[in-house]
């Protein structure tokens, strides 16, 4: 054989041989290499409010906390064991966070949530949506932020220097307060409604007294009234400025609304009330709104109480006709009017009632005819009432129907036809008596 052929076969031996014994080595030498072992410790979690801490009372907001973990081990160890863990005692692991109320005056719309594990040292932040009760009282307040995790726990110091470390981990809840403060505010309370003239459809007035029972004073204050979504009551004026209101203060505003045709009488429909003011930060804000109730009174209208109508064939007559107003208002300057057809008619079919106080009842007057070829019967006559309201709008009322009476004519004993034959009769007589006394003769 080829002596450089042989050299060649037993330089690839050796380096064969050569990177087996290279790998064995590195075999043999792992459970020496170092890794690190942590003695003790675990996380060590602080919260605090970033961005906006400072809200209004009614207001909704977003509250973004940051999670910090700032947790130390004991000792560390080198060349322990063979295996390094995969956590650390100082992460707080499957992090969960959620937000109470605690003692404060508002509510969390954020339920709990998942942030994952949690190194230190590192930080994190999380939001939580939450809303100001209306009557919120100013001041600073302590919110519970609850963390809770797992964490590595057991020590290294009773785990064997073998390949082997059997992690342990335990639970735990952090609760962490933190801080928000509500700014003084106007709170309104309406104390008493009162209206005037408000009845369905038509225009009326509205007193509303209003209280700052708020932590804060409102200055350049004006009241809005805002119509509540589907209510009748239609505000006609929506503001009126009262400058300065203070806390305690009350205020009495008036306001001229309208109510639409759709109204429930009898019964209270909504109206919203809010105060724009300028705060103690010099910014113009609203406070919360308030729904209060409004009576409506009934809608104005007229009945018929009773009637004096009674005709025979082509007679006339007067028609006394008596009118109640049946609403919860006076209506000024009326004026009846009846509406005749046939058989009937009229020369005069309007009657001035003039004011007409709720539940009152006045009298209209018509001169009516009936036709000679009326048959008798009871007929119904349209009327109603034109008339003006508070604020002099012409109004008319629905149509009633007032009732009138045809009756036969009387048949009674033709005493002309016959006094006139009883008169004939009697110049025959005379004239017969006559005849006989000049033949006696």
């Amino acid at each position: 054989m080829n002596t450089k052929i042989v050299n060649e076969v037993i330089a690839m031996k050796m380096k064969a041989i050569s990177i087996f014994l290279i790998i064995v080595a590195g075999i043999i030498a792992i459970p020496v290499m170092a890794a690190d072992q942590y003695l003790g410790g675990s996380p060590d979690l602080t919260a605090t409010v970033t961005g906006i801490n400072e809200f209004s009372p009614g207001q909704d907001g977003s509250l973004t906390v940051l999670i910090q973990n700032t947790g130390t081990n004991d000792a560390r160890f080198v060349d322990h064991s063979t295996i390094s863990p995969d956590d650390l005692p100082t992460t707080a692991i499957l992090a969960k966070v959620g937000l109470s109320s605690g003692m404060a005056p508002l509510l969390i719309k954020t339920d709990t949530q998942d942030i994952g594990d949690l190194l230190s040292p590192s930080i994190t932040s999380v939001s939580f949506r939450i809303k100001v009760t209306p009557d919120a009282t100013s001041g600073e307040y302590q919110l519970p932020l609850m963390v809770q995790y797992k964490y590595l726990s057991n020590s290294i110091s009773n785990q064997p220097s073998s390949d082997t470390v059997a992690p342990e981990y335990s639970d735990r809840t952090a609760v962490i307060p933190v801080t928000i403060k509500i700014k003084p505010a106007v709170k309104i309370s309406v104390v008493n409604v009162a209206t005037n003239n408000l009845i369905v459809g038509t225009e009326g007035y509205l007193n509303l007294t209003i209280e700052n029972q708020g932590s804060g004073d409102g200055k350049e204050a004006s009241v809005i009234l805002l119509r509540d979504s589907g209510s009748p009551i239609i505000p006609s004026d929506s503001s009126v400025y009262i400058g300065d209101f203070n806390q305690g203060q009350t205020v009495t505003c008036l306001y001229k609304v309208s109510v639409s045709n759709d109204a429930k009488e009898e019964q209270a429909s909504p109206v919203d009330v809010q105060v724009t003011y300028t705060n103690s930060e010099g910014k113009i804000v609203n406070s919360a709104v308030e729904t209060v109730g409004v009576p409506v009174g009934t809608k104005l209208g007229f009945a018929i109480t009773s009637t004096s109508a009674t005709l025979q064939p082509g007679g006339s007559g007067i028609m006394e006709v008596e009118y109640q107003n049946t609403g919860s208002v006076t209506a000024h300057q009326a004026l009846a009017r009846i509406t005749v057809v046939e058989p009937f008619d009229s020369n005069d079919d309007m009657a001035y009632l003039g004011d007409v106080a709720p539940g009152q009842t006045v009298v209209g007057k018509y001169t009516i005819s009936a036709d000679s070829n009326a048959i008798p019967a009871t007929y119904q006559l349209d009327t109603n009432v034109r008339y003006r309201d508070a604020f002099d709008n012409s109004l008319i009322s629905d149509t009633v129907t007032a009732p009138v009476k045809i009756i036969p004519s009387k048949q009674g004993f033709p005493l002309i036809p016959f006094l006139g034959a009883l008169g004939v009769l009697c110049i025959i007589g005379v004239c017969v008596c006559a005849y006989i006394r000049k033949t006696k003769r």
